[in-house]
């Protein structure tokens, strides 16, 4: 609303008056050009003319404020007001005034009491006025809503760099409530339009920018009772305070106000406050401003290679405390930076970051842009498998945020049961079969899991891709011999197959069974003993495992427990999206009271033969071919499962600690009863 009124001469009989407007009417002019100092001389002039209309002072205000001349403005508004008390122009022109000069908490007064001018004001037109405004008690809501979106991305304490105070939300917020960006920003919201602007949000976002620190636990480090109600950088001692109170210098050097160590800002005899910690840790680091990385035990003035020798490359949690964050630092045991390298983020550094993918085995652009999910589940399974953590949980609860799942926080559940509810969740939400090619022990949890996290270091077994030539051959030697019926059938029964499913600690594992019928030990007494395994539709294959539980026997001396070699049912190789892009069984609806005892074991074979989409299976080229080329990748080598019959419909998997590789005798020797279901304990 603009605050200038026109004015002409031929309103005024007096003189006088005459030659006030006069000066009023040329100055409004000379407004209009943005020439403010002659406006504020020609206003200046009429009111030594006629010091007691009030507008001449009003329009003199403004064009001082145009100048940001704040305190001779603000004199020229509170003339107006005690010329004409019952006017809200007066306050507004005050509130524009104090709020220049930085006065924010006299501003908001002011423009309070605009308000209330409007409110009272006996004009309509006036009053009208008043629906464009905002109260700031509005002002303050938007604000308070922007300032909890940005803290539900942030720790739940936060160092105050600024007083070396330990602050809670409430104290956060209460600390940006004091300050003068938050007055500035509730005395400049005064419009409706001020509420959906960006400018709140970056305020809010610039004043809680969070420094957070990766570190390596040591033995002195400073914990939640040593700093709580106290002022760190007062305290005394060494090792973990002196880290705490360099990295708090660093951060209020760098123009932080906050900052988070992992040691002493989690109440850790709070279950709950722990879990939600544990659970959010990723996102915290991914929203930080900035993360440093102190390496206490690289030296000053190290060379190229120091980094990579850091005890800190091999601790679990530094795993999601570096690929999370999109700025990071790397500073020396001095807390001077790595190899001198000034820049403002060592992501960007081609040298520091060659030295991390050499250390870590991480790809340096999956380091620089990790995105958190189950995509690529064994790949991040194998980067994670070498690192290690002080307490045996962690192992697991470390990648909760690195593959963007939540699960319950369980300290004292033991190693075996974190890291399989972890991969249990991961199989099941994504139907990514690749996180049980592993070999080691099995885990109690499940035997188709590993028993620890070290079992994913070994690279899965892959062979050469075929080229489209190789294809083509394979895919004309077929078409001579496979029924076309049949090959549409078996295409159409691993198209319709279920994702894995884990519930209880039981698998369902959709899969290529095939029957093991001899089992022959070789002589020797090494630790490891070596079987001369046969199986329906394989060829022969050697198993070596120190696993007992393989006995022998042929079909001359059947044995009453059944073994299969099992190819779990791998959906890429239909050329398809794989189920990390669709809907699980659980988003489906389905759960374990869906498992019927007849499907348990075995067939899901009749059902979904008889219910196909394809109807009668019609002839097409082009789906037929694509079933060849199915049944040429069936026919490479694969790396098996053995599991063991424990009751009916229930196996386990067996000799895990050596990759066992199959391959069938021919490719159109796999029969569609060959696909089934097991479920795994």
């Amino acid at each position: 609303m603009s605050r200038r009124r026109q004015f002409s001469p031929v309103f005024f009989s007096d003189s006088k008056q005459q030659s006030s407007a006069l000066c009023a009417a040329n100055g409004e002019a000379a407004f209009a050009a943005s020439d403010y100092d002659k406006p504020i001389d020609l206003h200046s002039m009429a009111i030594d003319l006629d010091s007691a209309f009030y507008i001449f002072f009003a329009n003199r205000s403004e064009a001082k404020l145009c100048k940001m001349l704040w305190e001779d403005a603000l004199l020229d508004a509170q003339m107006v007001t005690k010329l004409n008390p019952s006017s809200h122009v007066g306050y507004q022109l005050s509130h524009s005034a104090l709020h220049g000069a930085q006065r924010y908490e006299e501003a908001i007064e002011a423009f309070t009491i605009m308000l209330s001018k409007l409110d009272d004001a006996p004009e309509a037109q006036v009053r009208d006025l008043r629906q464009q405004y905002v109260c700031p008690s509005e002002a303050e809501d938007a604000i308070r809503g922007a300032v909890w979106i940005e803290l539900s991305n942030a720790p739940l304490r936060l160092l105050n760099t600024s007083t070396g105070i330990l602050c809670d939300r409430a104290a956060q917020l209460n600390s940006f409530k004091t300050s003068s960006e938050y007055k500035e920003l509730v005395s400049s919201i005064t419009k409706h339009s001020d509420l959906q602007m960006e400018r709140i949000k970056e305020v809010v976002a610039t004043h809680f920018r969070c420094v957070l620190l990766s570190h390596r636990w040591e033995e002195t480090e400073v914990l939640l009772h040593h700093i709580q109600n106290k002022d760190v950088r007062e305290l005394k001692g060494l090792g973990g305070i002196t880290k705490l109170q360099s990295f708090c210098k660093l951060a209020r050097g760098a123009g932080y106000l906050w900052a988070w160590m992992d040691t002493c800002c989690i109440d850790k005899s709070n279950n709950s406050e722990l879990g939600e910690s544990v659970q959010s840790m990723f996102v915290w680091y991914r929203h930080s401003a900035l993360t440093i990385v102190y390496l206490s035990d690289v030296p000053p003035s190290s060379q190229p290679g120091a980094l990579a020798s850091s005890v800190w490359n091999e601790r679990g949690w530094t795993f999601q405390e570096f690929v999370a964050p999109k700025v990071v630092r790397f500073y020396q045991k001095d807390w001077s930076l790595y190899l001198n390298d000034r820049s403002l983020n060592h992501k960007e550094s081609q040298a520091i970051m060659k030295e991390l993918e050499g250390a870590t085995g991480i790809d340096a652009q999956a380091l620089i842009s990790f995105r958190p999910g189950m995509r690529d589940a064994r790949q991040t399974l194998q980067w994670a498998s070498k690192r290690v953590t002080t307490v045996q949980e962690d192992t697991a609860y470390s990648l909760f945020g690195i593959f963007d799942v939540h699960l319950p926080v369980i300290y004292g559940e033991r190693k075996q049961s974190a890291l399989g509810r972890l991969l249990q969740d991961i199989v099941s939400r994504s139907g990514d079969i690749t996180s049980l090619d592993w070999v080691g022990q099995s885990s109690e949890f499940n035997s188709c899991l590993p028993a620890d996290i070290i079992s994913y270091a070994t690279p899965p077994y892959s062979l050469p891709s075929l080229s489209e030539d190789e294809i083509q051959t394979a895919v004309s030697s077929l078409r001579n011999i496979v029924p076309v019926n049949s090959a549409l059938k078996l295409y159409d029964l691993l198209e319709n197959m279920n994702t894995p499913l884990f519930a209880n600690c039981r698998l369902r594992l959709p899969c290529i069974a095939f029957r093991v019928t001899e089992v022959k030990r070789r002589p020797g007494r090494a630790a490891h003993s070596t079987y001369e395994v046969k199986a329906d539709g394989l060829r022969d294959l050697l198993i070596t495992t120190a696993d007992k539980t393989l006995i022998q026997f042929s079909r001359a001396r059947p044995t009453r427990q059944t073994f299969f070699l099992v190819r779990p049912w791998d959906r890429r190789l239909l050329g398809l999206p794989d189920f990390s892009e669709q809907l699980t069984f659980a988003d489906e609806g389905e759960g374990v009271a869906d498992w019927s005892e007849s499907q348990s074991g075995l067939d899901d074979t009749e059902e979904s033969s008889s219910n196909s989409p394809r109807g009668e299976l019609s002839v097409d080229l082009d789906v037929h071919s694509q079933s060849l080329r199915l049944m040429v990748h069936l026919g490479r080598a694969f790396s098996a499962l053995l599991v063991a019959q424990q009751q009916v419909g229930e196996y386990k998997r067996v000799a895990s600690d050596q990759y066992i590789i199959a391959q069938m005798k021919h490719p159109a020797s796999i029969d569609i009863t060959n696909i089934k279901t097991l479920d795994i304990l």
